[in-house]
C-alpha cells in the first residue's frame, strides 16, 4: 500500500479509534439498563414463584417486593425494597419506614425515568399493586405539590392508602430541588 501522507493516515486511524471507543461507551449505559431490567424481572418472577427474596445480581443491596400496574397507561414496573439512590437508579422503591403489606405505603421514583408517568395519572385511575400477600387495587383520589423542606409526608394519616412520590417539576433542568409531586390513591 502506497501512503503519501503517513501522518494523516495515523491521525485518521486515531480519530476512528477514538470515535469507536466513544460509541461503545455511549452504548454501555442503555445496555446496562436493559440488562438490569431483565435481571429485576427474573428476581421478581423468582419471588412470585417461591415467595423468597433474591437479589437481582449478587452485589445488589436491594430486592424486588412488588409490581405496580397502571392499566390505562399500559404500565408495569417492578418495585424494590428501599428508596435509596442506589435502588432508585433501577426501579421505584418502597420507603423503608413503610410496611409493604401494611395499611399505608409510600413508593418513590425518579421524575425523569420510572415515575415520569405520574404526571399522566388522573383522578379515578386504577392502580394495582401486586404483593406477596396478593393483589391490591387503589384508585387515584388526588395529587399535590409539596415543599419537602417545609412539610413531611405522613403515611399514617392516609390509612389504606398508596402514596407515590417523585421530584417536581418533571422537566426541571437540574434535579434535587425541594418540590415533590405526590399522588394519593385510596384502597378499593
Amino acid at each position: 500500500m502506497n501512503v503519501k501522507h503517513p501522518k494523516a493516515a495515523c491521525l485518521f486511524a486515531l480519530i476512528g479509534a477514538v470515535g469507536l471507543i466513544i460509541s461503545l461507551i455511549s452504548l454501555w449505559v442503555p445496555v446496562k439498563a436493559q440488562l438490569a431490567q431483565y435481571l429485576l424481572e427474573s428476581s421478581w418472577n423468582h419471588y412470585q414463584q417461591t415467595g423468597k427474596n433474591r437479589k437481582p445480581w449478587p452485589w445488589a443491596d436491594h430486592h424486588t417486593v412488588a409490581q405496580i400496574q397502571v392499566p390505562r397507561l399500559g404500565l408495569k414496573q417492578i418495585v424494590l425494597a428501599g428508596d435509596s439512590g442506589r435502588s432508585l437508579a433501577f426501579a421505584p422503591g418502597v420507603n423503608e419506614r413503610t410496611d409493604i403489606n401494611g395499611s399505608a405505603m409510600v413508593i418513590s421514583g425518579h421524575r425523569d425515568t420510572h415515575f415520569r408517568f405520574l404526571e399522566h395519572l388522573t383522578v379515578n385511575d386504577p392502580i394495582f399493586l401486586i404483593l406477596s400477600s396478593g393483589r391490591r387495587e387503589f384508585k387515584v383520589v388526588g395529587y399535590e405539590i409539596i415543599d419537602s423542606q417545609k412539610r413531611k409526608l405522613s403515611p399514617q394519616r392516609f390509612r389504606n392508602g398508596l402514596i407515590l412520590v417523585t421530584c417536581y417539576p418533571f422537566d426541571a433542568v437540574t434535579a434535587g430541588g425541594p418540590l415533590r409531586y405526590v399522588v394519593f390513591a385510596k384502597s378499593v
